[in-house]
């Protein structure tokens, strides 16, 4: 796979967060401590530190620059092909770009393997959106879909998961992306809900596999995801998947108000569940005060308390 050596890439429109300028902290080759099978990127050995990355100086230049070219930034975006956190001077980093982005908000895109870390702790609590990945909790797990470097100290990632939410003032999304065969068991499944209920972050995005992954994997499809988050009860759970099924349907007033005290639903879930009549229906409860309207980093609920 040949890469790029910009640092800076986009903008981009992203439905969630709006238009992002993008940050390569590894643009010219794969650096990560994990090899998921997943990966859109190429397999390659697991690092625990990168060995070839850009001058905290150099970014910060280039981001000055592109946003004097497009002013019109709703998001810088942190990522890496690889892992971001293992950039060697990420706060440092993070706190250049606070003094400059004004009114735009930060993000940074992450396995989550770090967060133990108190430098990579501290850090993340200065970025207005953290999203971590979380696909699995048990070892076996782990080892045969994330393929951890040996570095990766797994029983402490949720515990500082749960801390970090506890301390943050900003944004927290969880990611978990399901792949058939590996983390799509009942056992994982259950253990990741017990996971996600104590770590409680603002949102959970749930999806699969959409491009084309380094090895042989399956996606699951949109009816597992769908069960995945009805399982994922009280929790703001948002089902990512191109191309989504619709299946209209007509709601009663209390099975409205019965499904969202279950689970939370997105603008996108309603669009693709109710007809209009269940829309208007849904638009009366939430005038009326029974149904409440919650955001979290871009994506809007609707949520019974």
């Amino acid at each position: 796979m040949s890469y790029s050596n910009s640092i800076i890439f986009g903008p981009i429109p992203s439905r969630r967060f709006g238009i992002s300028l993008g940050i390569d902290l590894s643009p010219s080759k794969k650096q990560c401590n994990f090899d998921c099978l997943y990966c859109e990127l190429e397999p390659a050995k697991t690092i625990n530190k990168m060995d070839i990355y850009p001058r905290v100086e150099d970014i910060v230049s280039e981001v000055k620059n592109s946003l004097i070219k497009h002013p019109k930034i709703d998001v810088i975006t942190i990522t890496c092909n690889g892992e971001p956190t293992l950039y060697p001077k990420l706060n440092e980093l993070i706190d250049e770009l606070n003094k400059i982005k004004g009114s735009i908000k930060t993000l940074i895109l992450s396995n989550g393997s770090t967060i133990y870390k108190k430098d990579i702790f501290e850090a993340l609590l200065k970025i207005d959106t953290v999203k971590l990945s979380l696909d699995c909790i048990s070892n076996k797990c782990f080892k045969k879909l994330d393929r951890q470097d040996n570095s990766v100290e797994i029983d402490k990632i949720v515990p500082s998961m749960i801390e970090f939410s506890k301390r943050t003032k900003n944004n927290f999304v969880i990611e978990i992306l399901f792949v058939k065969d590996l983390n799509d068991k009942d056992e994982e499944i259950e253990l990741l809900y017990k996971a996600i209920k104590n770590i409680n972050p603002n949102r959970v995005d749930i999806g699969t596999i959409d491009r084309p992954p380094a090895y042989k994997v399956i996606p699951v499809d949109f009816e597992f995801l769908q069960k995945v988050a009805n399982r994922f009860c009280d929790i703001n759970v948002n089902i990512v998947y191109k191309n989504r099924p619709k299946q209209i349907e007509r709601y009663s007033k209390e099975d409205i108000v019965s499904t969202l005290k279950r689970r939370p639903l997105t603008f996108e879930d309603i669009e693709n569940m109710f007809d209009e009549e269940s829309k208007n229906i849904l638009k009366t409860l939430v005038n009326d005060d029974i149904i409440s309207i919650v955001g979290s980093s871009g994506v809007q609920f609707y949520k019974k308390f």
